[in-house]
């Protein structure tokens, strides 16, 4: 079996959830060692089986042995070692899926991880007491939660508008000129989006632009871009200012970036 691979829920589902992706080493007799994770924009639930990972984000080192684990927004790479015999089965998030339980107030919870009680989260009754249960059903479930949730709030809130302008916008737009969309203050609008995500709108479009760069020149082969194109496709300054954003989260050089290091998304 693939260490890394991924799985999609239903259309509207991804209104909520943008994917799974498990990280396999079950038939394992060694660590995986030294896997690197990018920043995306996304919140992570994380269900472990079988015995512990390592994870090391840019706050500190956990131990995450089985259970379930919610994960922030990351800013920086995060490590990850994956102990033998250990499959970990992560449901992503989209920015704003956390947003519609307005009882969370995630304004100081970046690049960290908690672990959980499975009891607390709304979809998770038939899994709670089975850490193994197969995609297929774990599929089955989000997509049944997710698309009542579809239904039930056809209407955007304003951290969905948020970023749905920002996507539209290529990651080209300021603060005030969301504000000017939505008609609402920019004070207003820094405040809800970092209670929801944890991260400023400016650091979450930084965000968006990196992956995007990262992205494009993992997925350009076999007609590779060279670092100025990839810059100013991405509206960057020029090749220095990617360059420095670059090594800002990835402690790094583009020149010396390694993707065979990395869990990256599939092109679909």
């Amino acid at each position: 079996m693939n260490l890394y691979s991924e799985y999609y829920v239903s259309e509207k589902s991804e209104r909520f959830v943008t994917k799974i992706w498990c990280l396999d080493n079950g038939n394992g007799k060694t660590t995986v060692e030294n896997k690197l994770v990018l920043p995306n924009g996304c919140f992570n639930l994380a269900i472990i089986s079988g015995a512990s990972i390592e994870v090391h984000t840019s706050k500190r080192k956990y131990e995450m042995n089985e259970g379930f684990y919610f994960c922030s927004q990351m800013t920086n790479k995060v490590l990850v070692n994956i102990r033998p015999k250990t499959k970990v089965t992560i449901i992503q998030l989209q920015t704003w899926t956390l947003s519609m339980f307005p009882q969370y107030d995630l304004s100081t919870f970046i690049d960290s991880i908690i672990e959980i009680d499975p009891a607390e989260l709304p979809f998770t009754s038939k899994i709670k007491n089975n850490l193994n249960l197969d995609i297929p059903s774990l599929l089955m479930m989000l997509n049944v939660y997710f698309e009542e949730l579809n239904f039930t709030n056809p209407n955007k809130n304003t951290i969905e508008s948020i970023c749905e302008i920002i996507r539209r916008h290529n990651e080209e737009i300021s603060v005030s000129e969301i504000g000017e969309i939505l008609k609402v203050s920019q004070r207003l609008l820094q405040m809800k989006f970092k209670t929801a995500t944890g991260l400023t709108i400016k650091k979450y479009i930084q965000i968006l632009k990196f992956r995007k760069s990262v992205d494009q020149m993992v997925h350009s082969n076999p007609e590779k871009l060279s670092l100025t194109e990839v810059a100013l496709y991405n509206k960057y300054f020029d090749q220095s200012h990617f360059i420095k954003q670059f090594k800002g989260v990835m402690k790094t050089t583009p020149k010396t970036f390694n993707s065979s290091l990395y869990f990256l998304s599939k092109k679909r």
